[in-house]
């Protein structure tokens, strides 16, 4: 088991191109195809405001600026994309054939208009990882609609690529472990990874941990597929869960956490707060995570 086929919604954000950059390193890694999608947005979306009083020239005036605007993102993203493919060893490939013919990792770009939250999570089904980026400083997680199409309607894993390039990833692994199915979807979406890390610590806490399994199980199954892991508890930090949770993945020098998210239903997370809302706006290294 390997993951083969990645997806990356682009944006041409500095955020989003560490998550290029962070998608082509697991790429490499796994010899894997990385189909970069861009989502501009359908000018015939705004057609719906004419039932807001205002006249047709006004809705085809908005319809065509609509228009332009994601014409001139759709081309800042594409030349984002050029430029980082320049002198880097990697392929562009955009067929499955030349994919499999091609040496390690590839590449291949796409932009098709519609509403991103819809394309991205029907296209993630037919991947196995989604890399996505980091909220930009200051952005509210909420507003990631690409992390959480691929979280709640793809029934795939999400990387959460930092927002800086990792310098590695994979080979020191923490899984944050609270015994829920999330987190049991999570672990069983990292075995790649785990099989592969030199070094793997189960992460837990009373103040995390939730009816189910004990850590003590989830080592005792990763015994069972022949993953060597320790076990480690941790406290939260200022009172903040996901804060211990992040704050023991830096000491162990973690360069992957695996994660359940939303344990607890989104709309209290993002009410209340939460562990999963806390690790997405703040996590500093990649984060995989299954719901």
């Amino acid at each position: 088991m390997a993951f083969r086929r990645i997806l990356l919604p682009l944006t041409g954000t500095a955020a989003g191109e560490a998550a290029l950059h962070t998608a082509l390193m697991v790429a490499k890694i796994w010899n894997a195809h990385v189909h970069c999608l861009h989502v501009r947005v359908d000018a015939r979306d705004v057609a719906p405001l004419a039932g807001e009083g205002l006249s047709g020239a006004m809705i085809e005036e908005m319809m065509a600026a609509t228009e332009r605007e994601a014409g001139e993102r759709a081309a800042r993203v594409r030349a984002l994309f050029d430029r980082f493919v320049q002198g880097k060893d990697v392929t562009i490939a955009e067929s499955a054939e030349a994919a499999r013919k091609a040496p390690g990792a590839t590449l291949s770009f796409e932009s098709v208009a519609g509403r991103e939250e819809d394309l991205v999570a029907q296209q993630s089904r037919l991947y196995d990882l989604a890399v996505v980026a980091h909220p930009e400083a200051g952005e509210d997680v909420s507003s990631s609609d690409a992390l959480h199409a691929v979280l709640f309607d793809s029934g795939r894993p999400v990387l959460m690529a930092p927002r800086e390039p990792p310098a590695s990833i994979g080979t020191r692994v923490c899984v944050a472990w609270n015994g829920s199915a999330e987190s049991a979807a999570a672990v069983a979406a990292a075995l790649p990874w785990l099989h592969r890390a030199s070094a793997v610590r189960i992460l837990h806490s009373e103040d995390y941990q939730r009816r189910g399994p004990t850590a003590e199980g989830i080592a005792a199954y990763l015994h069972w597929h022949e993953i060597s892991c320790e076990l480690m508890p941790f406290k939260p930090l200022t009172k903040e869960v996901g804060a211990g949770l992040l704050g023991a993945a830096r000491d162990f020098g973690a360069d992957l956490l695996v994660m359940g998210a939303y344990s607890h239903s989104r709309l209290r997370q993002l009410i209340l707060g939460g562990v999963t809302r806390h690790v997405l706006e703040n996590a500093d290294l990649p984060v995989q995570m299954c719901r």
